[in-house]
C-alpha cells in the first residue's frame, strides 16, 4: 500500500513539475506570440544573455536569436518575460507610442540598485519633474554660460598632470576626473577632504552592476548592492548637514535647487527621491563619459586619417579667433566643431554602451502577425541596429564620414546611442561638451602612444580587461621617428 501510495505521489509531483514547465515554455497569449524560447524555469536565458563577448560586435546570444527567430522574439531574463526587438521600425514605433501603448519599465534587480526613484525609471509628470531639474545644471544655458570654462579648467589641469608620465589608464584617469568634476557640481564634494570614500562606494557598485541578480554572499551583484548601500549613506549624510547648516553659498551646486525644491509645499521632491536622483547623476556624471572617451582616444588613434582630420578642425579654430588673447573655447566654436562631434556620434554608435532599452506594454500590442500581452516587456537591442548592415555601410568599420550631412544631436529611428523618443538622455549634450573639450586640448597640445591594453569585452556593458595604458607627451617633445599615435 505504502509503494501504491509513493508511486501515486510520485506521479502527481511529476505531473505537476510538467505542466509547470509547460506553463513556463507556452504563456498565455490572446493571440501569436513572436516565436523564441522561454529557456530554464526561473532562470530563462539570462546567463546566455550576461555571457561575455568581444566588442564592436553584437552579441552572439543575440545574434542566434535573430538567425533562428527573426528580427523580433520572445526570451526570460531576470524573471521577466520579454520580447526583444532588434528591428529600428518596431522600435521607433514603441518609442513613438511612449506612454500610449508603452512605458518605461526596467527589471525590479535594476530598480533595486538604481533606487525605487531614479531618474531612468520615473513615469509621466514625475519624470518630467526631475528631467527639468537635472536640465538647470546641464541645459544648453547653463553649459554655454558657466560649464564649459569649468570643463576646460578641470581636463587642462589633468592633461598636464598626465603628461610626461610613463603610463596611465585612460579608462580609470578619465573616470577619476569626470567623477571629481560632477562630485563638485552637484553635492560639492571633494574626496580628498571627505572621511569617507565614495568614489570606492561607486567602485563597489559598478563591479556588479552587469551582473546576474543573485543577492548572495560573494556575489557581484550582492558587491554592487553593499556599494550602493555605502554610496546612499555617504550622500544623505552630506543632505542632512547641508539642511542642518543652511549658509549663503558663493557658488551654487546641484544639492541647493533639490534642498529649495523639498522646502516648497506639496513638493514632489521627498528625501528619498533626492538621495536617489543624487545617486544616479553621481554614477551618470563619469562612467558612461569616461566609457566612450576612451574608445574615442581609442579609435581615432587607430585610423591616422580621422586624427589628421580632427587636429585640421581644431586647429583651424585656433588660427580663426580674432581675440589672439582668448584662453577658452567659446559655445559658437564648440557648435562649430562638425567633424568632432561626427566623431563622438561614430564613437556611441560602435560603443553601444546602451545594451537594451526597457518598456512595458500597457496593452495588447499587433505587430507582423504576433501580439505582445500587455504586462509583458519589451527590450529595444540599439546594438543590432546600429551594427545592421541595412542601415549602416560596413557596419562594424569606424568612419566618422558617414555622419555627413546627417543630424548630430538628436536620437533617430536608427540611433539610439542616447536612447530614444521621449526618453533621450538628459545629459547627452553635457557628456558631447565634455568629450569635445578633451579632443580639442588633446590633438591640439599633446601627443599619445599605446604602452599596452586596449582589448574590449563586453559583459553586456564595455569593459577593458588589460586597461587601455597610453603615454602623453607635449606635441614638439617627441621625435619624428617615435612610434607614436
Amino acid at each position: 500500500m505504502m509503494l501504491v501510495l509513493m508511486s501515486v505521489a510520485v506521479s502527481l509531483v511529476s505531473c505537476i513539475i510538467t505542466h509547470w514547465i509547460y506553463k513556463w515554455r507556452n504563456p498565455k497569449c490572446n493571440g501569436n506570440l513572436p516565436p523564441g524560447s522561454m529557456g530554464f524555469p526561473l532562470l530563462g536565458e539570462t546567463i546566455q544573455f550576461f555571457a561575455p563577448y568581444r566588442a564592436n560586435n553584437i552579441s552572439p546570444f543575440i545574434t542566434k536569436k535573430m538567425e533562428r527567430y527573426g528580427s523580433i522574439f520572445k526570451t526570460n531574463l531576470v524573471g521577466h518575460s520579454l520580447i526583444i526587438s532588434t528591428e529600428a521600425e518596431f522600435n521607433h514605433f514603441i518609442f513613438q507610442n511612449e506612454g500610449k501603448l508603452f512605458q518605461c519599465c526596467y527589471p525590479k534587480s535594476f530598480n533595486e540598485i538604481a533606487g525605487r526613484d531614479n531618474l531612468v525609471s520615473a513615469e509621466g509628470f514625475m519624470h518630467k519633474y526631475l528631467r527639468n531639474l537635472v536640465m538647470n545644471l546641464v541645459g544648453n544655458e547653463t553649459m554655454r554660460t558657466k560649464l564649459i570654462p569649468k570643463v576646460e579648467k578641470t581636463i587642462c589641469k589633468n592633461l598636464q598632470r598626465w603628461c610626461g608620465q610613463a603610463s596611465i589608464e585612460l579608462k580609470e584617469a578619465v573616470a577619476k576626473m569626470e567623477f571629481g568634476f560632477g562630485a563638485k557640481i552637484l553635492l560639492s564634494y571633494s574626496e580628498s577632504k571627505s572621511s569617507k570614500s565614495l568614489r570606492q562606494a561607486y567602485a563597489d557598485f559598478q563591479h556588479g552592476l552587469i551582473s546576474f541578480p543573485l543577492n548572495l554572499p560573494g556575489t557581484a551583484y550582492r558587491k554592487c548592492l553593499q556599494g550602493r548601500k555605502k554610496a546612499v549613506g555617504i550622500i544623505k549624510s552630506i543632505l542632512e548637514e547641508r539642511r542642518a547648516t543652511p549658509e549663503t553659498r558663493k557658488e551654487r551646486d546641484f544639492l541647493d535647487l533639490v534642498i529649495e525644491e523639498m522646502k516648497k509645499k506639496g513638493s514632489l521632491m521627498t528625501e528619498e527621491t533626492a538621495v536617489d536622483l543624487l545617486f544616479i547623476l553621481v554614477f551618470a556624471a563619469f562612467e558612461t563619459t569616461s566609457t566612450a572617451l576612451t574608445l574615442a582616444v581609442k579609435n581615432v588613434g587607430e585610423h591616422p586619417k580621422v586624427l589628421e582630420e580632427l587636429a585640421k578642425e581644431h586647429e583651424a579654430i585656433l588660427r580663426n579667433r580674432k581675440n589672439t588673447d582668448q584662453s577658452g573655447i567659446t559655445w559658437q566654436e564648440y557648435k562649430s566643431m562638425t567633424f568632432t562631434h561626427m566623431v563622438i556620434n561614430e564613437t556611441v554608435r560602435l560603443a553601444n554602451i546602451v545594451p537594451g532599452i526597457f518598456r512595458k506594454v500597457l496593452k495588447d500590442v499587433e505587430i507582423k502577425g504576433y501580439t505582445i500581452p500587455a504586462g509583458w516587456i519589451v527590450m529595444v537591442c540599439p546594438p543590432a541596429v546600429h551594427m545592421d548592415p541595412k542601415q549602416y555601410d560596413d557596419p562594424f568599420v569606424f568612419n566618422p564620414w558617414r555622419w555627413q550631412g546627417q543630424e548630430l544631436n538628436s536620437g533617430s529611428q536608427t540611433f539610439m546611442g542616447f536612447g530614444g523618443g521621449a526618453r533621450l538622455c538628459a545629459g547627452a549634450e553635457f557628456s558631447k561638451l565634455q568629450m569635445t573639450v578633451f579632443l580639442h586640448y588633446l590633438v591640439t597640445k599633446y601627443r599619445w602612444r599605446v604602452i599596452k591594453g586596449g582589448d574590449i569585452t563586453r559583459i553586456p556593458a564595455v569593459v577593458f580587461p588589460n586597461g587601455f595604458h597610453i603615454q602623453i607627451l607635449e606635441k614638439n617633445t617627441i621625435p619624428e621617428d617615435a612610434a607614436a599615435t
